[in-house]
């Protein structure tokens, strides 16, 4: 008789011997199935990678220039201008003379106005000349002002009452602000104004939007209890002056720049051409209000 210990090592062979003989004929087909995982990883990987990060918003259209590959870029921050800077410059008799495409790009954020204006990667764009002294691109890039709009004032702005400028009253409040950290009127001042009253964001509730726009339609929806942004003539309609509160008296406006690295006259006075047309034709008093630089001779 054989022993207890002999029969259990006698059982484990079998089983192990029928483990073997029954995993062999399963061993390819698993083999196939995670080298098509594998392929299908990397592949896909490779479509992920092959995509480039998205910034910014685009407006394109062709002319009728043939053999030529030269495209005239804008940057502009506004997307009201950015409609309007594409459809003239396409019609512009200089543009379609000297380039196949216009692309307008739509800046949505600091990082946008750093790769497009740093780099110098733009013909034209409407920005503030702090960024372009910050920047150097006047030097470095030929960017060229060719008009600008007035400067204007910031201020503290609320529905009901008149803002107090004071760590007291604005202790708790809901304050709109804008998330361009470039921004003077909309977020420069303010924060400025809050530290030195020492106030943080523990004590003050900041709510961030992307434009000024955004900003008055919260503070009449009630999201907010207070904007910092500039004045316009036509805020009149929707607040009073009476609860604006201001915070700094001049603030930079928005300047045209051109790029001019050549002495093309007659791309620089198009170019004015199309930027005087969109001020006079904007629907916003302040873009209206333009100076033009000298350099035209038409």
């Amino acid at each position: 008789m054989k022993s207890p210990h002999k029969s259990l090592i006698h059982l484990v062979v079998f089983l192990t011997n029928f483990r073997i003989i029954a995993s062999g004929k399963w061993f390819l087909f698993f083999a196939a199935a995670f080298i098509c995982s594998v392929a299908s990883y990397f592949q896909k990987s490779t479509l992920h990678d092959d995509i480039a990060p998205q910034t910014g918003q685009y407006l394109t259209c062709k002319t009728d220039l043939t053999g030529n590959s030269d495209v005239f870029t804008a940057y502009i921050t506004d997307g009201r201008i950015a409609e309007m800077v594409e459809a003239r410059l396409c019609a512009d008799k200089t543009i379609r003379r000297q380039y196949s495409e216009v692309k307008v790009v739509v800046g949505q954020s600091d990082y946008d106005t750093f790769r497009y204006v740093n780099h110098g990667v733009v013909d034209l764009a409407l920005v503030k000349r702090n960024i372009v002294d910050a920047f150097g691109a006047d030097q470095i890039y030929g960017l060229t002002k060719i008009a600008a709009h007035p400067d204007y004032s910031a201020f503290f702005i609320a529905l009901r009452e008149k803002p107090l400028l004071s760590k007291e009253y604005l202790l708790g409040k809901r304050i709109g602000l804008l998330d361009y950290p470039s921004s003077r009127s909309g977020h420069i001042v303010p924060k400025t104004v809050l530290q030195d009253l020492g106030l943080t964001v523990t004590n003050v509730d900041i709510v961030y939007y992307s434009s000024h726009q955004e900003l008055r339609r919260a503070l009449l929806a009630g999201e907010v209890d207070i904007i910092s942004s500039y004045w316009a003539e036509e805020d009149s309609q929707s607040f009073s002056k009476n609860y604006a509160t201001p915070l700094q008296e001049s603030v930079s406006g928005m300047q045209w720049y051109l790029k001019m690295q050549t002495q093309n006259t007659d791309l620089f006075c198009a170019v004015q051409s199309v930027v005087h047309e969109i001020a006079t034709t904007h629907p916003r008093p302040y873009y209206k209000n333009i100076t033009l630089e000298e350099g035209c001779n038409k």
